[in-house]
């Protein structure tokens, strides 16, 4: 028998972070959906297209797209198309152009399909938007993890300027809060709470903190 948990919530709020930790605990596979959204957003700006009104047929220029996820070391890396772009997915631009994207069914199926095929032969840990909700809707553990907008932001200006990334805290809350406006609000899968997904506020929470309480969660599931 293999287990799923799927952790979803809002950007920023360290979802990355914690499942890697619980993957790790449990040498469980750790999928990254975002990282694999945040692909197809490159590979939309690699081709110089702004919006999806620039492309007549978005499911055959979707279909040009081979995202796949390796592990080299230890730590997961995003191919696209055979090569490795992970060290490119953490920009704003790409990060804006992938919760753009991700609201078209063309690219939604095309990654989904990927997702769940993954799920149904190993134990994972996913986390992105919609997996309690579309994706694994029979995970064994959901968690909806949120943080307010204000501490989301601080996180990503420190691990922006610890990479000597210029930028401005109060343009990052509002691009953090005009995402959630898009991702909760989108037509196709939009970010919610799962009914049976168990919600956790990392405001004021180290990641030592959410790591135990989840990991006391799936415990209790196992049990």
């Amino acid at each position: 028998m293999n287990y799923n948990i799927a952790i979803d919530g809002p950007a920023g709020a360290g979802k990355t972070t914690i499942a890697e930790r619980i993957a790790a605990e449990l040498d469980y596979i750790y999928v990254d959906t975002g990282a694999m959204y945040r692909a197809m957003g490159y590979f939309f700006i690699q081709n110089q297209v702004k919006s999806l009104e620039e492309v007549s047929d978005l499911e055959s220029f979707c279909s040009q797209a081979d995202i796949t996820i390796s592990y080299q070391n230890g730590e997961q890396q995003v191919l696209l198309n055979g090569e490795n772009v992970t060290s490119y997915l953490r920009s704003e631009e790409v990060s804006r152009m992938s919760s753009i994207v991700s609201s078209h069914s063309a690219v939604r199926c095309k990654l989904v399909e990927l997702q769940k095929k993954l799920a149904e032969t190993e134990n994972v840990v996913m986390n992105g938007r919609d997996i309690g909700t579309c994706v694994l809707p029979n995970a064994d553990l959901k968690i909806y993890l949120t943080a307010s907008s204000k501490t989301r932001a601080q996180r990503r200006y420190k691990e922006l300027t610890e990479k000597g990334v210029p930028c401005n805290i109060e343009e990052i809350e509002k691009e953090i809060i005009a995402r959630d406006e898009r991702d909760m609000n989108r037509e196709l899968s939009p970010l919610r709470q799962a009914d049976d997904a168990i919600r956790i506020d990392c405001s004021d929470l180290s990641i030592e903190e959410v790591t135990a309480r989840i990991l006391q969660l799936f415990q209790e599931v196992r049990k």
